[in-house]
């Protein structure tokens, strides 16, 4: 566990900061190297979604030690061993998807803190140096170790005040799109209504004394959510930023195009490729 790292995040957010950070997807530790070498605060590593097995996720893990860079891991839920297992390889801590309610959250801090705080088994892998550092390491996780649900259920919205009493819980993030859905609105990053009451959310979890945290849909997004009061903002995920540069290079050249669901390939419409510098928008 990097504590330096978890410490100075903590006193940037009391001190009214934003972090910056990433969301990771690919297989490559070289995306967190980059992102340690650019000095981003943190990074999520994404074991809920895709296709990372543990060998990529510890080398993501790897990359990021003895940096100034929290390495967090999303498991795929409330779940004791897969908590456990992300937090063992070196994780300094979890981010945790579809919380819904305040039991669920502390179960989820209980797996994360060893006993008598909680029910974290202690293992001698990565995390205590391979059983080196034990001592010190179970002296310092529990009061380290960042616990972060998303918020990302209608339901959910019941549940946030008591939510916020839970100890051991600084940060909730938010995940606009699953919220939408379960509003019934799949598909949309903010259905009708949901930008409003994830705002009201927010709200609510500020003045808890809480932080909040959200991905940004772009750069102009950045500034708009920390306007709004959110602190823990994600550039983006690694996958769509590589997408964005490349569609603003494919537009110059005229060879811009959507990815189609089952990667199927269209024939293009309207003109012929141009050269660069020529105008060229997306074919939708």
């Amino acid at each position: 566990m990097n504590t330096n790292a978890v410490r100075k995040l903590r006193e940037k957010l009391a001190d009214g900061q934003a972090v910056y950070g990433l969301w990771v997807t690919l297989e490559s530790a070289s995306v967190t190297e980059m992102a340690v070498a650019l000095g981003l605060d943190w990074v999520v590593i994404d074991a809920e979604h895709g296709h990372l097995d543990w060998k990529e996720i510890v080398e993501h893990l790897r990359a990021a030690v003895r940096s100034e860079t929290v390495a967090l891991v999303r498991v795929a839920g409330v779940d004791r061993g897969l908590i456990k297992r992300a937090l063992d390889i070196g994780a300094d801590g979890v981010v945790v998807p579809w919380v819904e309610t305040e039991e669920e959250l502390r179960q989820a801090v209980a797996f994360c803190r060893y006993p008598p705080e909680g029910c974290r088994g202690i293992g001698g892998e990565r995390a205590t140096g391979w059983g080196e550092c034990l001592a010190e390491h179970t002296a310092e996780a529990n009061d380290h170790v960042l616990v972060i649900p998303i918020i990302e259920t209608v339901r959910t919205a019941g549940s946030v005040a008591r939510m916020c009493r839970v100890d051991g819980v600084d940060i909730f993030f938010f995940g606009p799109a699953d919220f939408s859905a379960t509003a019934g609105f799949r598909g949309q990053w903010e259905g009708p209504g949901v930008a409003g009451k994830l705002l009201e959310l927010k709200d609510k979890i500020r003045q808890a004394g809480k932080q909040c945290g959200v991905v940004a849909t772009g750069t102009k997004n950045l500034a708009e959510r920390f306007d709004q009061g959110f602190r823990m903002l994600a550039l983006g995920l690694d996958g769509p930023l590589l997408l964005r540069s490349l569609h603003e290079s494919l537009a110059a050249v005229n060879r811009d195009r959507k990815i189609r669901s089952g990667f199927r390939v269209e024939d293009r419409t309207g003109p012929s490729p141009g050269t660069p510098g020529e105008t060229g928008g997306r074919d939708d």
